[in-house]
């Protein structure tokens, strides 16, 4: 299972419900990497789309404690079981986690690959992810070269689970 997202210098992602800046080529890397697989999302995120709706060509799963959710082009869970439930329907690589904070905070220690766009610049943000640069269970495999839109520099990363191996056991 993959995750994507965008952060700010500190780990933001998000204002109000809205994305802290919008890149044309970080908007091309996430359609590139999300077209034809199974997008897992909250609710607020699906709303945060546009005109609050499903993405097109991807199957959209909706994670939503409100039992009364409903929306065409979607299939609603209510918690993890039933989430996990309903990707086991799916091959693990084709399953990308899109947001928001609680889904990706939730998921990310069940991901294998995370796909970060770093911008260089802090924003006035109210939702964070965790530092994943501090996470000793990923390590970066991929960066780009810096980007530039406007006065935003930023970069794309990916980072894979660590495997571990009989030193790490004897390291306790």
């Amino acid at each position: 299972m993959d995750l994507i997202v965008c952060t700010d210098k500190n780990w933001g992602i998000g204002k109000d419900g809205r994305l802290l800046c919008h890149l044309k080529e970080d908007m091309k890397y996430f359609r590139k990497n999300t077209m034809g697989k199974v997008v897992v999302m909250g609710r607020s995120t699906l709303e945060s789309l546009p005109n609050g709706e499903p993405l097109k060509d991807r199957i959209n799963v909706v994670l939503t404690r409100r039992q009364d959710f409903e929306k065409e082009g979607v299939i609603v869970v209510h918690d993890m079981e039933e989430l996990m439930e309903e990707l086991n329907n799916y091959e693990p690589g084709r399953v990308m986690i899109i947001g928001g904070a609680s889904v990706y905070n939730e998921m990310m220690d069940i991901c294998d690959r995370l796909l970060v766009t770093k911008v260089y610049k802090e924003f006035e943000a109210d939702t964070f992810i965790r530092n994943i640069d501090e996470d000793p269970n990923f390590k970066v495999v991929w960066s780009s070269d810096v980007m530039k839109e406007g006065d935003t520099e930023f970069q794309f990363f990916e980072y894979r689970r660590k495997m571990i191996t009989p030193e790490d056991l004897l390291d306790d």
